[in-house]
């Protein structure tokens, strides 16, 4: 033996998507460290053929029902979950089942079985590495922390591609200017979804499951810069934050590796003049992200797997132009009521979760739902 370790095997689901590409990108960077032996995408045959060409050793698959094959896949060590919606779910539970560890960037996971992935786990670690630059900074605020010795955590948020505009107009906003984020480059979902705040919202029911924390202890802080991800008050008054410029490849990099090595990111430049702004959330702007607040708080879980079902219709149908963008605070809070009228135990499995967001699909689906 030389002492020098195997490279840890990746599964990609979601290859071909924004967060994929990027960490694909951390790979190239690190040959040595981490090896590409499964590949998934949703539709874009074409993009998944040429990294097919590229990693010709990689088991390559398209479309969902493939998810849970790659995440099992046997040279798999880590499996990066990169898929929007609850599609990932049976995946992300596969994976931890077969005791892969987990690199999550797919919110609705948490979102909707948040008590499942926990159980799994144990929660954010070596087995459930978070992705969201918001997570991950909050993973390295805490690294060699005691949890109890934490009064409060903070999430940023950037405001969207619609903090700007004024309230009287929000109506009449079309997707493609939703879809135009003002700081990162991210999926459709994500990007309406950061518009909505409803990003936010899931990003504290997720710090809930990852790190076991009270609501009352999680807060989100308006900062329209996205150069501080995360902050961590300690109960002596000292606070963590975590910086840097945003870059996804960062927080993708820290969760493949678990460690530190060099990024291909952008370095923070701290001789230049900046000024960072932080501020509340404005909640008449963002209606959407007190029904998600409103839905985590009553600890109903059946209300939370109806919302996040809820809110990838309004979004398909907001793209379609089907309903004004702020219509869908009104088809979350519908989606949270169908949701909790269709729970049938406290604390759903599996099976009764993805029976819950098909009923609550099925009942969204018709164009009437909304006046």
């Amino acid at each position: 033996m030389d002492g020098v370790s195997e490279p840890t095997r990746v599964a990609i689901l979601g290859a071909t998507g924004s967060i994929g590409t990027q960490a694909l990108d951390v790979v190239r960077a690190h040959p040595d460290r981490l090896r590409v032996v499964a590949l998934g995408a949703n539709r874009n045959i074409d993009d998944l053929r040429r990294l097919a060409v590229e990693f010709p050793t990689a088991r390559t698959a398209l479309g969902p029902n493939a998810l849970v094959a790659l995440a099992t896949d046997s040279d798999a060590d880590l499996v990066l979950v990169a898929t929007p919606g609850v599609a990932a779910l049976r995946a992300t539970v596969a994976a931890l089942e077969d005791g892969k560890s987990v690199a999550l960037a797919n919110k609705e996971v948490l979102v909707a079985a948040g008590h499942l992935i926990r159980r799994l786990s144990g929660g954010a670690g070596h087995r459930l590495r978070p992705v969201d630059s918001e997570h991950n900074g909050l993973w390295q605020c805490l690294v060699g922390e005691d949890l109890s010795a934490v009064r409060r955590v903070a999430l940023t948020a950037s405001g969207g591609a619609f903090r700007d505009v004024p309230l009287e107009a929000l109506a009449g906003v079309t997707p493609q200017h939703a879809l135009h984020h003002p700081t990162w480059k991210m999926g459709r979902k994500v990007t309406i979804d950061s518009a909505t705040l409803v990003n936010k919202g899931y990003e504290v029911v997720e710090t809930r499951w990852l790190y076991g924390l009270d609501y009352e202890r999680i807060d989100v802080v308006y900062h329209p810069e996205s150069v501080v991800h995360a902050l961590v008050e300690y109960v002596d008054g000292s606070v963590k934050a975590q910086l840097a410029e945003p870059d996804m490849r960062l927080p993708i990099q820290y969760a493949l590796l678990w460690d530190r090595a060099p990024s291909p990111a952008p370095r923070f430049d701290w001789t230049a003049e900046r000024t960072f702004h932080f501020g509340r959330i404005d909640a008449q702007r963002y209606p959407s992200f007190g029904v998600v607040l409103e839905t985590a708080r009553s600890a109903d879980l059946g209300a939370m797997i109806g919302l996040s079902a809820a809110d990838e219709i309004a979004v398909e149908r907001f793209l379609r132009g089907e309903i004004p963008f702020t219509d869908i605070a009104q088809l979350l809070r519908r989606g949270a009521d169908l949701g909790a009228r269709a729970k049938q135990s406290r604390e759903p499995d599996l099976d009764e979760i993805i029976s819950i967001d098909a009923s609550v699909r099925a009942s969204l689906a018709a164009p009437a739902v909304v006046a």
